[in-house]
């Protein structure tokens, strides 16, 4: 009888050390808002840093910048933000230019904020078109009926425009009725791949992961647009600091940064 208390005793303690070991390893959660953009290459590196950090539950949400930054405003819980443009990440940030961030927001930790890497605009179209398209200025000829890029929102939509003024053809263009506005780089490239738009306009990094097939036909002429460098950063409302910036740390590290450059990402 007392072989039997004993033994029941050391499996009671047995159970109790792996329910309090169960407790200490519980898993991590932080969620990332990220440019759609990034998809690819931050769908790989949780992969990659998952392995050496099980206990890590990464939750990402992607969309356009725009929305994600709206998405912040309104109160959704985001530990950190990957914005495709400075300025959906300067209207968030306190210290930023106030000329910029107009409502005074304070969304991002102080001294958490970096440029993770940096991207560059091309104009792609179907692989069977045979429009001849090859220059961003063919947009308002007739060989092209339609164009898909990104709406005003989006950091795309936002460097057209620019790369248009500068060419001194943006109002001829956006009066031409042949706009296709996207709310995502992923759809400009869904339009482009069904061939429901003769061409469209988006990051390389996109044009790069399609499974169908698009051809590279230009790239946005030099100096016509404000570097595209995607800004990363904490949030203030983060909910576990400590694996957010562990997590920061490891987008940083050459082994993540082998990542962006093998799917086309540059340096920022």
């Amino acid at each position: 009888m007392k072989r039997f208390f004993a033994v029941v005793f050391a499996l009671t303690a047995a159970q109790a050390m792996v329910f309090a070991g169960g407790k200490k390893e519980q898993a991590v959660e932080i969620t990332v808002f990220a440019a759609a953009s990034m998809t690819e290459a931050l769908n790989e590196i949780a992969d990659i840093y998952k392995k050496s950090n099980p206990r890590m539950n990464i939750v990402y949400n992607f969309d356009s910048s725009g929305t994600l930054k709206t998405q912040i405003q309104q109160g959704a819980p985001c530990d950190i933000f990957i914005s495709a443009g400075q300025l959906q990440m300067n209207q968030l940030d306190i210290d930023a230019d106030p000329a910029i961030n107009t409502e005074k927001l304070d969304f991002v930790l102080k001294g958490s904020r970096f440029n993770i890497v940096a991207n560059q605009l091309v104009l792609i179209a179907p692989t069977n078109s045979t429009k001849n398209i090859s220059d961003f200025k063919d947009v308002i000829t007739n060989k092209v009926s339609l164009i898909a890029f990104g709406n005003a929102d989006t950091p795309v939509g936002q460097y057209v425009k620019e790369i248009y003024t500068n060419l001194g053809i943006w109002d001829t263009l956006e009066k031409s009725g042949k706009v296709s506005y996207s709310s995502t780089v992923k759809e400009t490239l869904s339009h482009v791949e069904s061939g429901a738009v003769d061409c469209g306009i988006l990051f390389s990094t996109d044009a790069a992961t399609s499974k169908v097939g698009v051809t590279i036909v230009a790239a946005a002429p030099a100096n016509s647009h404000r570097p595209i460098t995607y800004p990363a950063a904490i949030m203030k409302g983060v909910t576990n600091q400590k694996a957010a910036e562990d997590f920061i740390a490891f987008l940083k590290s050459a082994e993540a940064a082998e990542v962006f450059e093998r799917i086309g990402f540059a340096r920022p």
